[in-house]
């Protein structure tokens, strides 16, 4: 059996470089997804506690794309889409999966002004997402942008573009809510993904999904060739985020769980299969806005400390290093240790 190691976000340092950048304004962390500029290279997570119409408009109005979950009906879902679309005038995208009506639900988002599908499933570098690309692309041709995943191999992400798909979320088992490689034994760091799937000499967006925990992980995830990052637990428990808000005597909280644990799955389709997640709340954090300005400071900076004015730039002059563990102390905010 061929072992090789795989390193993850801890793992690896960016080599500070020579920059002649003056001021982070300088600094454009702009990306394309189908047809579009967005000023932030950041998606909302299709989940549940993550993405429905308030963080669609969020999103949109911060420079970045939310992708609309899909544990609904198609009825709700598409209400939720028009309301973005035609009342704010916003792009977002929406799931779907790859079996029962993905079809019929495709078609109805398709109907109401849709544009980016995203097809979501756990592993999905598997014969049915084959089938629904291929069933999509013969559906609505270039009409749309399919988004695919997760996948978490080269040869996944290569698959996936020959078979249809525009773009790609990459990393299997990253989440800070899934539980998949405990579960199952398999999944992949999620930075050694993205440094895989940049080798591909195809050049469909690479979305890094899973396993970023601050904006320090948005810069190496970038670095090493994603185009965007996908985020759930960072944007968990704003304002923008669906679900009541939970007052205890220690603060104001959210929910926020994993589409494979057993309340989301039982709450969805009133039964479980394998579980691959967990479901918890977090403290209210205020609204999206101020997360992801934040989160932009720390990337534009990011890319100053490389000399680098763009995220092509970036990934042109990164230099990666690996970390020991008394390096990953080290690097960490340690005087309350």
């Amino acid at each position: 059996m061929q072992f090789k190691e795989a390193p993850t976000y801890d793992d690896v340092l960016l080599v500070p470089q020579y920059s002649d950048i003056k001021s982070r304004s300088e600094v454009s962390i702009a990306s394309q997804l189908g047809g579009h500029k967005f000023r932030l290279p950041i998606i909302a997570s299709p989940m549940d506690t993550v993405s429905e119409e308030e963080m669609g408009v969020a999103m949109w109005q911060e420079g970045g794309l939310a992708v609309v979950h899909r544990y609904n009906t198609i009825d709700r879902q598409t209400e939720i889409m028009d309301h973005i679309i035609v009342l704010c005038q916003a792009n977002a995208g929406a799931a779907i999966g790859t079996s029962g009506d993905y079809l019929e639900r495709a078609s109805a988002l398709y109907e109401v002004g849709v544009r980016l599908l995203c097809v979501d499933v756990a592993h999905g570098h598997h014969v049915l997402m084959k089938s629904a690309l291929n069933e999509l692309r013969a559906t609505f041709g270039d009409k749309i942008h399919i988004m695919a995943g997760n996948i978490a191999t080269l040869e996944g992400y290569n698959d996936l573009v020959d078979w249809g798909a525009d773009s790609v979320r990459c990393n299997i088992g990253g989440g800070s809510i899934c539980s998949t490689r405990i579960q199952t034994g398999h999944g992949v760091p999620g930075l050694h993904t993205i440094i895989e799937c940049a080798r591909s000499d195809r050049n469909a967006p690479i979305i890094a999904d899973g396993g970023i925990r601050n904006s320090g992980d948005i810069v190496k995830a970038l670095a090493a060739g994603a185009d965007f990052v996908m985020l759930g637990s960072l944007l968990s428990g704003t304002d923008e985020t669906p679900g009541d808000t939970i007052n205890t005597r220690k603060g104001n909280f959210k929910s926020y769980r994993g589409m494979a644990s057993k309340h989301a799955q039982v709450e969805w389709r009133g039964k479980t299969a394998s579980l691959e997640g967990v479901a918890t709340t977090v403290p209210c954090k205020g609204p999206a806005a101020d997360v992801l300005e934040e989160l932009e400071r720390g990337v534009r900076s990011g890319l100053s400390y490389t000399g680098a004015r763009s995220i092509k730039e970036l990934q042109a002059k990164a230099q990666l290093i690996r970390q020991t563990s008394s390096g990953q102390t080290e690097s960490s905010t340690h005087i309350l240790r």
